[in-house]
């Protein structure tokens, strides 16, 4: 039995051991649905304390349901660990480890690196090594093959390599990790067939073979870009529409009618999150290698990121028409989180908009009931409750993040201004002094 064989045999009984590198928004619910799936789990991680965390069943990840976190380790089906050298127990190794962009919008593939080179010093023969990390299209070939290849395996012999990108979309009701079609790349055809005969073997979803890594990683970025690119011209139209005195939301859902050739995208306060903020640009980094300038991306990413700052000109303009500055005013900002019903702040356009705020002069006071606290620079804010007396007290009432769980007729009721980017007062009663993005 060749080494294909015996791991393809391994996934089919359920023996296969499965490592999962990171343990983050991507990497736990992936290792909580192997678990489920019946394969034995160890999670890496080098944060000591998330690890511990995990092998005390308590859940950090909105995502994953607590009971079957708290579950699965106590049947000893997954457990975490810092300890790189117990890669050698694994038959199969997902990396899911962050790739941010540095300081120059170039992305930071540190991680990675670091991740692959510690799999590669305790790898064996029979391995599948999956990197799952959005990046840029040649990562896999060129980062996770020659560190492998290194210490003597073959690629597509004797070690297994595919790129099979993340799909998570935090507070998605209806998709999650396992009902989200997969799409996978390896670097030899057999490589792809041991990759994706894991993921069939662990979602409930439809698996894409595509013909090479390089095409799964450009697949991922594509679906990103094209987000970042109709929500840049969603914003686009929110601020043209506000000169011309039009309802963008109004003219969005008109346009949505057409039953063909039109995806309705809203516009809002930024960008915010782990990938559409980021991923494009990893695009663009690759393109200059090509000598090629992806300048719809740039723009995009122009327009996108100037929204914070169009925001606080709105909120300017509305206290100037009561006659007051923004230095000095007392400003309520609704939601920290990017996104509604979620605790993430990852790239939340909430944090520059706060900051200027607090730079302009004004009193800040931030409510949201999915976060408690969050970095601002160098200090850490607390969140406060809603209140009537905040509110009250506001001389404007700011909704970055439309959360379910607002009491909108306390909103409505006691904001004596309130500037809504999200249009999350659509099916509610509103304010007198109320104004939309």
């Amino acid at each position: 039995m060749n080494y294909q064989e015996q791991i393809l045999n391994k996934i089919e009984t359920r023996e296969a051991i499965i490592a999962v590198v990171g343990l983050g928004y991507v990497g736990l619910p992936l290792a909580v649905e192997k678990a489920k799936a019946g394969f034995k789990v160890i999670g890496f991680d080098v944060q000591e304390a998330r690890v511990n965390q995990v092998n005390q069943g308590i859940n950090y990840i909105g995502d994953v349901v607590d009971e079957e976190l708290a579950q699965l380790i106590n049947e000893g089906r997954l457990e975490a660990t810092t300890d790189y050298t117990r890669i050698r127990e694994v038959d199969a190794v997902a990396i899911c480890v962050p790739t941010p962009l540095d300081i120059y919008q170039q992305p930071n593939t540190s991680y990675v690196e670091s991740s692959t080179k510690e799999i590669a010093k305790n790898a064996h023969k029979g391995m599948l090594v999956v990197l799952e990390s959005t990046t840029y299209p040649g990562t896999t070939e060129e980062i996770v093959k020659p560190a492998l290849e290194e210490v003597g395996l073959t690629c597509g012999e004797d070690v297994f390599i595919a790129y099979s990108p993340e799909r998570v979309d935090p507070g998605n009701k209806e998709f999650k990790t396992k009902n989200t079609p997969k799409v996978v790349g390896g670097i030899t055809e057999k490589c792809t067939t041991v990759a994706a005969a894991l993921y069939r073997s662990v979602l409930q979803s439809d698996i894409h073979e595509v013909s090479s890594p390089a095409v799964a990683e450009m697949e991922k970025i594509f679906e990103n870009t094209f987000r970042h690119i109709n929500i840049a011209l969603a914003n686009e139209m929110a601020i043209l529409c506000k000169k011309m005195d039009i309802d963008v939301w109004e003219v969005i859902d008109a346009a949505k009618t057409k039953p063909y050739g039109f995806m309705a995208f809203y516009p809002g306060p930024g960008l915010g999150g782990h990938c559409i903020p980021i991923d494009p640009f990893y695009l663009t980094y690759k393109a200059r290698e090509f000598n090629y300038h992806t300048k719809l991306i740039e723009l995009a990413g122009e327009i996108n990121n100037s929204m914070p700052d169009f925001v606080i000109e709105r909120v300017m303009h509305l206290l100037n028409e009561d006659g007051k500055a923004l230095r000095g005013a007392n400003v309520v900002v609704l939601g920290v989180a990017y996104k509604k019903d979620i605790d993430d702040v990852r790239e939340s356009p909430t944090l520059p908009i706060i900051t200027n705020l607090k730079k302009n002069g004004a009193h800040v006071s931030a409510v949201d009931p999915n976060v408690t606290s969050f970095k601002l620079g160098s200090q850490i804010e607390e969140t406060v409750p809603l209140t009537k007396e905040l509110l009250e007290a506001a001389d404007i009432v700011l909704l970055t993040t439309d959360h379910s769980d607002y009491d909108y007729s306390l909103i409505s009721k006691y904001s004596k201004v309130l500037f809504d980017t999200r249009n999350g007062m659509k099916n509610y009663e509103k304010p007198k002094r109320y104004e939309k993005l």
